[in-house]
């Protein structure tokens, strides 16, 4: 069985005396070494091995079956010497389909444990406490492990203290690669026991025992999608460490604490978690600046009105426009510096692209792929580019077409209610000039929710072969309609209608109205169905089975992913850098709601979702939209019109000066960007090390069969 530590749970077939005792009899062979319970503490320090006499198993606490008695499912058996090891670590949780026959998960049971070239996954797999029951619990030995790290190019500490690019080959010469506990993250195990499965392939053409004879896996086919599709696995998720999520929770949001334990959540959760609570945290201290200015505006000019008559206020505006411009430069420089340091630090640091396997939800035509020379499913180009053309693009611009739609229906929302306070001019007509506001930011929110649930559908249609394509072509359409849906209403008020007073309403109204609506429905409608639905379902004590604790993390719901936060923050970022001259309170409500986010998002993926799976966004079109936007925002000011006019200037000389500016500016931020490197030198140096020694260790590997050939 794999080397890991934090094990949890006692699915074990044997105590570690008898196991002890069977390795002394001549001709021993470790057939199903057991796991005994193991009690860890958060850190992974020291560990006490769970015992009892035989004659006391009976007659004490009663025990899961799996825990005391050789006889029943056990785990899968390990082909390898040097994985050998007297416990085993239940990493990930397959739940299977209600219906799903004994026959079928004996065979997926073999298939999991069974050697790559044979189609297998090369893991552990055992059965649970019933043979025939609906789960199957996962783990994976050393060796497995360590020749995914290598396939995945991730870095580790190699003997000198440096990062390097990990090589199987020379594991021996790594820190800690005998140790996976140690060696591997987590997050990382859990996340190769996934990457595993989802790379079985069949070896060729197989009936699934169990199922109907339309059912057959064709040579190469990805297993695992199609048990997916077949209703046969129903889920697949990574078990909690009940103790080291408690340590974690007790460090992160529990108390009063400032600082994040971005390492231990990298450990637990991975990298993308740590990279998302890492870019909220510098975003969220980084608005101090540009909150402390609006406050100083405000305050000094006595309004946050852009047209206000008053000299200061004419000044304060125009500082906060060209700071604002500035600032998002900056901002993303550091933030790139910072992401680099992270990346070196978590073993990160991207090397060459691979040839890897296609992603599993890729299918086509058995074929030879001319590249790799491997037999996978095969897909012609230009059947992607035709369904991009036909499918794709039509129905991204039907959703841009409601985006107008809906900004239609708000012009003209807002034309009856301005009727009406017109002749009214009470309370309520007042508060009925909010409305159109409103209805409108509901609407676009829940069209966004669609639109995000579509453009997944559309990009899983147009069968991308490769996992970074898909990321990509799906980033591509979420940010189109994200920036339409959430600007488009504000650039039309600013430069076509040019009213700055129904621009700062607006502008308010989204602040305030979108930030409660996020907070409610991705935390308090969440906690309220865990607290007072879920949890009493799921109630367990430490007596119980070892099973059933992990059947309760299966009715939690499954964490909805980082891209959906991510877009939120990218809203923000584009609030601020475009728009802020004209609100300058902008920073100071960004601020309050991400200082509480950071809490609300750490408790919610802690305590509201199953622990997720481990796959960010760029702000730099922002940035130099930001200066386009903040000058002719400017343009707009009564009192810079009346100082140019005073000066003698003609309205084609103030169009041309306002061009002149806003180049100038981009040029600063160009010359900005350059004077930042986007990483430190001593990264750069140790970046370009690690690809050196990768290109010679490639050069060692390719030499000896260059001879043999």
């Amino acid at each position: 069985v794999a080397e890991a530590g934090g094990a949890v749970g006692p699915w074990a077939a044997a105590t570690v005396k008898q196991r002890v005792g069977r390795r002394e009899e001549p001709g021993y062979k470790p057939n199903n070494p057991p796991h005994p319970a193991v009690a860890r503490s958060g850190g992974g320090g020291s560990s006490e091995t769970a015992q009892q006499p035989e004659g006391k198993t009976s007659a004490g606490k009663a025990l899961s079956k799996l825990s005391a008695t050789t006889i029943g499912p056990s785990w899968t058996k390990v082909n390898c010497p040097c994985c050998v090891s007297e416990r085993v670590e239940p990493l990930v949780l397959v739940k299977l389909g209600e219906k799903v026959r004994p026959e079928t998960k004996r065979w997926l049971v073999r298939l999991i444990g069974a050697p790559q070239k044979d189609g297998g996954a090369a893991l552990l797999a055992h059965p649970g406490e019933d043979a025939s029951g609906d789960l199957i619990v996962v783990s994976a030995p050393r060796c497995t492990l360590l020749k995914a790290t290598e396939e995945l190019g991730l870095c580790k500490t190699y003997r000198n203290t440096d990062m390097e690019a990990f090589s199987y080959n020379d594991r021996d010469n790594f820190k800690d690669s005998d140790n996976m506990e140690v060696f591997l993250t987590l997050a990382e195990r859990q996340y190769i026991v996934r990457y595993q499965l989802d790379g079985m392939r069949a070896q060729k053409e197989m009936k699934i025992p169990g199922l109907s004879d339309s059912y057959v896996l064709q040579h190469r086919a990805n297993i695992w999608r199609k048990l997916v599709s077949a209703g046969v696995v129903v889920d697949t998720f990574p078990l909690h460490n009940p103790t080291k999520l408690r340590d974690l929770s007790n460090a992160w949001y529990s108390g009063n604490q400032l600082a994040q334990p971005l390492d231990s959540v990298n450990g637990y959760f991975g990298t993308p978690v740590a990279f998302y609570f890492s870019f909220l945290d510098f975003y969220t201290w980084s608005l101090l600046p540009p909150a402390i200015l609006g406050l100083s505006i405000t305050f000094f000019s006595g309004s946050t009105n852009a047209e206000d008559d008053s000299a200061p206020a004419v000044t304060g505006h125009m500082i906060q426009a060209i700071f604002s411009m500035l600032w998002s430069t900056v901002f993303m420089e550091l933030w790139k510096r910072r992401s680099s340091t992270l990346s070196y630090r978590w073993g990160t640091l991207t090397l060459a692209d691979r040839f890897a396997e296609p992603r599993p939800g890729f299918h086509g035509d058995i074929g030879v792929n001319p590249v790799t020379g491997r037999m996978e499913p095969l897909f012609p180009e230009w059947q992607r580019d035709l369904r991009m053309a036909l499918v794709s693009v039509p129905v991204v611009g039907l959703f841009l077409g409601l985006v107008v739609l809906g900004m239609v229906c708000f012009y003209w929302g807002e034309a009856q209610v301005q009727w009406l306070h017109k002749d009214w001019e009470s309370l309520l007509s007042l508060t009925l000039l909010y409305i159109p506001s409103v209805l409108h930011i509901v609407y676009t929110n829940m069209l966004a929710n669609v639109y995000r649930m579509v453009a997944q559908s559309l990009t899983e249609y147009e069968n991308h072969r490769e996992e970074s394509a898909f990321e990509n072509h799906l980033t591509a359409k979420v940010l189109v309609f994200t920036f339409f849906n959430n600007f488009a209403v504000l650039f039309h008020i600013a430069f076509f209608k040019q009213d700055v007073p129904l621009l700062r309403k607006r502008l308010a109204s989204l602040l305030i109205v979108t930030q409660l609506v996020n907070q409610v429905t991705e935390v308090v409608i969440p906690y309220l169905v865990d607290r007072f639905i879920s949890v009493p379902n799921r109630a367990e004590s430490e007596d119980d089975p070892q099973e059933d604790k992990y059947r309760n993390q299966s009715t939690l719901p499954a964490f909805p992913g980082l891209f959906a936060e991510y877009i939120e923050l990218l809203v923000q970022f584009g609030y601020l850098s475009l728009f802020s001259c004209v609100y300058p309170l902008t920073a100071v409500l960004l601020l309050i709601n991400n200082v509480t986010e950071i809490r609300t998002d750490a408790y919610k993926i802690c305590k509201l979702f199953r622990k997720p799976f481990y796959a960010p966004i760029a702000f730099e079109v922002l940035s130099f939209v930001s200066v386009v936007s903040n000058c002719w925002l400017l343009l707009l000011s009564p009192q810079l019109q009346m100082l140019c006019q005073e000066g003698g200037m003609s309205g084609t000389n103030i169009l041309l000066f306002a061009v002149l500016v806003e180049h100038v500016l981009i040029l600063v931020k160009v010359v900005l960007a350059v004077l930042i490197p986007d990483e430190p030198d001593w990264i750069r140096k140790k970046r370009e090390r690690i690809e050196y020694t990768s290109m010679r260790a490639l050069r060692e590997q390719v030499r000896p069969l260059t001879y043999r050939s």
